[in-house]
């Protein structure tokens, strides 16, 4: 069991819980264990401070809760740990993950206040049921969960405790922002009218094609033949021969003989892409250059292209609802944490001593 397989339900950021859910309801919504961020290891920073003194020295006052240089850097070797894995970590970069990991402490110390403030509380079967989806999304026992922690150093009431303060964090938002979100059925109707190639269906196409069968193991003077043959065909369809009769007489398709190189009627993927791509830039009733494909060459000539149908509302009024919801639910998000600091008292020290 890898570290990516032990899931929580959400990330550090409250934000993350919010796409994807359209309830104004502030119980807790459980995401999917399989599309959330990996259970994170409490490592000790790697790069140790310059000096011992300024381990507990502060790095930021938030209202009345003290942020330290030593909680900045334990939070800022996660983020190093993951960039470590693309890039190089130097000294400039450093400094800006040590910034980022401060502005991510007042974050979460602002919300565990405001969690406070608001007496949220998250109730043993929320705990339990958490876990439960956990180890269903990663098909594990108790305790295989339990050694796969401990495997990375994470007590178990460690891996609970951060758990749980992911869950309150989920209610708070829930609390202050998906309960002053509302989608209205005129800005539904008001997107989808301002979509609609974004809610039709794939254009019809109806062609034929005249078959010349060759492959470039086939030998030089075969494929030269061929490719001759093809392209005095071409020559007489481009002068305005019927082109039925021309695949009657000339395609090396067998059905051509009855239906006169008929494709039928076929959308944008369901034909070989070479294919597909020279029927999507012709117009009705113009026919191609010869068309290469691993059974052979073609030519051929588009008879109707219909555009596709409008899908009915009703069919796609839920995915229109839901993306209202998350740019809404960001936006809203977004001006709330701006208010949340700006209420706030929030004290930021030298960062010297980190770099």
């Amino acid at each position: 069991m890898t570290k990516r397989l032990l899931i929580l339900l959400l990330t550090c950021s409250c934000f993350s819980a919010l796409p994807g859910c359209s309830s104004n309801e502030t119980v807790v919504k459980r995401e999917p264990a399989a599309t959330t961020q990996a259970v994170r290891q409490v490592a000790a920073p790697e790069k140790p401070l310059k000096s011992e003194k300024v381990i507990n020295a502060l790095a930021a006052i938030v209202n009345n809760d003290l942020i330290t240089f030593y909680d900045v850097q334990r939070e800022a070797q996660l983020m190093i740990n993951e960039k470590q894995k693309t890039a190089t970590i130097d000294d400039k970069m450093r400094s800006q993950i040590n910034k980022t990991a401060l502005d991510t402490l007042i974050d979460k110390t602002l919300f565990k206040q405001k969690i406070k403030e608001l007496n949220i509380k998250v109730s043993d079967d929320e705990v339990r049921q958490s876990i439960d989806d956990v180890k269903k999304q990663n098909n594990m026992t108790q305790e295989a969960l339990v050694a796969a922690l401990a495997a990375q150093g994470i007590p178990y009431d460690l891996y609970k405790a951060q758990l749980i303060e992911q869950l309150e964090r989920l209610k708070l938002v829930s609390l202050e922002v998906r309960s002053n979100i509302h989608v209205s059925e005129s800005e539904i109707l008001a997107y989808y009218e301002a979509n609609q190639i974004k809610y039709s269906e794939e254009d019809l196409f109806r062609a034929r094609h005249i078959f010349f069968r060759t492959s470039e193991t086939a030998p030089a003077e075969d494929i030269k033949r061929t490719m001759t043959s093809a392209l005095l065909v071409l020559a007489e369809a481009k002068s305005g021969k019927d082109f039925i009769e021309l695949a009657k007489k000339y395609s090396q398709d067998p059905a051509a003989q009855k239906d006169g190189g008929d494709m039928g009627s076929f959308k944008k993927g369901d034909m070989q892409s070479e294919l597909e791509n020279t029927i999507s830039a012709l117009k009705p009733g113009d026919i191609s250059e010869l068309v290469y494909t691993p059974l052979g060459l073609h030519i051929i000539k588009l008879e109707e292209r219909s555009k596709g149908k409008l899908k009915p509302l009703d069919s796609v009024k839920n995915e229109i609802q839901e993306t209202l919801y998350r740019k809404k639910s960001e936006e809203r998000f977004t001006r709330w944490s701006s208010e949340l600091r700006t209420k706030s008292s929030i004290e930021i020290k030298d960062l010297k001593g980190l770099i």
